[in-house]
């Protein structure tokens, strides 16, 4: 079992620190979010809410991700990073692959690519990219990434996205793994079909449960049974060593979590109380867990 821990909505001048002491503390890894921009108004529901409301505002701080990963890399030497996830849908994939690229090699292999669609048609269409067939879109952009990522001179040629022989150095001296986010049904059968692990939203434990095993069940499908496989799970009703113990059984490898959270401390409050919690929670629950 491993924990990540997540620095989704906090100040950005905090995340160095929280790196620092994540890795101090024996976490695995660092978890970003992606949010490009908040549209005064939105004609979607966001999907992750019971009444589908957006739970951040305006003024909440978003990184972009992999500057801000580029940038705990820097004062780090062992934690990894992931993205949970980037919203490949508005993004270009021969412009990512040279972002990613560039963090893998910077970080010495640290980075993992977590993937999703994207669920606003405003960042969509506000950055230029088409809202209708975003799905086999976000398809063929994961063939595109894993192709130019895995290095040597390559071409696509593809219905959305088409370029000839094109090289990008330096490549990653270690495979890039890729993670999906989504919920949907197709959402899990690209994660069972293409990658090296999935990631969830806010869920509670008995619907993971009910995910992975559906999972599991499109891996076979798909041959891909006995090819390793990360669940990483933010379950919101199943926490403490017994908890996670129990998480551990149904097949979740990787707890992200934001130990302040159960401390009291907000995303705003100072980062002292919340490297406390960072440490309080490795030694009660990563030590022993």
């Amino acid at each position: 079992m491993k924990f990540s821990l997540s620095v989704a909505m906090n100040p950005l001048e905090q995340f160095t620190e929280l790196a620092r002491t994540a890795e101090e503390c024996s976490f695995s890894s660092i978890v970003l979010p992606d949010s490009l921009f908040y549209s005064e108004s939105v004609s979607a529901e966001y999907p992750y809410t019971p009444d589908g409301s957006r739970f951040w505002n305006a003024e909440t701080p978003w990184a972009d991700p992999l500057v801000a990963v580029a940038s705990m890399g820097a004062v780090t030497s062992e934690i990894g990073f992931y993205t949970s996830v980037i919203k490949l849908g508005s993004r270009n994939p021969v412009l990512l692959a040279r972002q990613v690229g560039s963090v893998a090699v910077l970080t010495s292999n640290r980075f993992g690519l977590g993937l999703g669609v994207g669920w606003s048609p405003e960042e969509f269409e506000w950055c230029g990219a088409p809202y209708a067939q975003r799905g086999k879109r976000v398809d063929e952009a994961i063939e595109v990434l894993r192709l130019i990522l895995d290095g040597g001179m390559v071409e696509y040629h593809g219905k959305f996205f088409d370029f000839d022989k094109l090289q990008m150095s330096p490549a990653p001296s270690k495979r890039v793994p890729f993670y999906i986010g989504g919920h949907t049904e197709v959402a899990l059968r690209r994660a069972a079909r293409v990658a090296d692990g999935w990631s969830s939203a806010m869920m509670k434990f008995d619907d993971l449960r009910d995910t992975i095993d559906r999972l599991a069940a499109l891996r076979a499908e798909h041959g891909r049974a006995d090819v390793p496989f990360e669940i990483q799970a933010v379950c919101i009703d199943r926490f403490g060593v017994d908890g996670y113990r129990e998480q551990a059984e149904i097949g979740v490898t990787d707890i992200v979590t934001q130990p302040w959270v159960f401390d009291g401390v907000g995303f705003g409050d100072p980062i002292g109380p919340k490297k406390d919690a960072i440490r309080k929670f490795a030694d009660e629950i990563i030590a022993k867990v």
